[in-house]
């Protein structure tokens, strides 16, 4: 049995990633924030893969909750072969001159800090079994910073990529791989929280969550020997 764990599963590319490898038979442990949201990915999985989706409410920027939410899926599966951290904010008042000081650390409790949290709730016992994969789903901003993103934002994603590469440098001799998927724009619920949200058209030649959900997929299931620390995607 093939277990992936995806965060951010109630929408846009978590819900893609969760579908797709519920699709390829794998049992998917769904992690969001909202009950409702998970629910509604479950409604989206055709007759044959509904059985092999769980869901864990649990909001990633709250360690407790990571905790207890890490605990369920190890009861229920036994084992994690792959962690997504795909759960990620940002907020509409975003630039330096509009950014309050509790929206900054909202902004790196879930997309950095809850990360963090995920990989410290399911790498042990990938250490322990000699196996695994995280995939961090990063962002171009995570590389270099672009002024719609905000300093927030673009410093969690810094942040990521900081955190993939670390896991590579001390757990890769340890058989724990970690690959950032760095996308540009991507047309999922979080582009509604700019100030000036993209309309239809733009949004349309965006890149889309199956796209990531592709390159999720690949780096999955790469033989365990190659580790793919990096995927940069932008449309053409």
């Amino acid at each position: 049995m093939r277990v992936a764990v995806v965060t951010g599963a109630g929408s846009g590319v978590g819900r893609a990633i969760a579908l797709r490898f519920a699709r390829e038979g794998w049992m998917v442990a769904l992690v969001g924030r909202s009950a409702s949201s998970l629910a509604g990915t479950i409604a989206e999985a055709d007759a044959a893969t509904v059985d092999r989706l769980a869901t864990f409410a649990c909001d990633v920027s709250v360690p407790g909750e990571v905790e207890a939410m890490g605990e369920a899926v190890l009861a229920r599966f036994g084992h994690v072969d792959v962690l997504v951290n795909s759960a990620g904010i940002n907020v509409p008042a975003r630039s330096f001159a509009a950014l309050s000081i509790d929206d900054w650390h909202a902004v790196i409790a879930t997309n950095l800090h809850g990360a963090y949290y995920c990989v410290r709730a399911f790498l042990p016992g990938m250490r322990a079994r000699g196996a695994g994969t995280i995939i961090n789903i990063n962002s171009d901003v995570g590389k270099v910073a672009r002024d719609l993103a905000g300093p927030a934002y673009v410093s969690s994603k810094f942040g990521l990529s900081g955190l993939t590469q670390q896991i590579n440098a001390e757990e890769r001799g340890n058989g724990v791989r970690a690959c950032s998927i760095c996308p540009r724009d991507i047309n999922t619920p979080l582009l509604d929280k700019r100030q000036h949200p993209p309309s239809a058209e733009a949004r349309a030649r965006m890149l889309q969550p199956d796209d990531i959900a592709d390159c999720a997929w690949l780096v999955a299931t790469l033989p365990s020997r190659a580790v793919v620390e990096e995927i940069s995607l932008s449309t053409r």
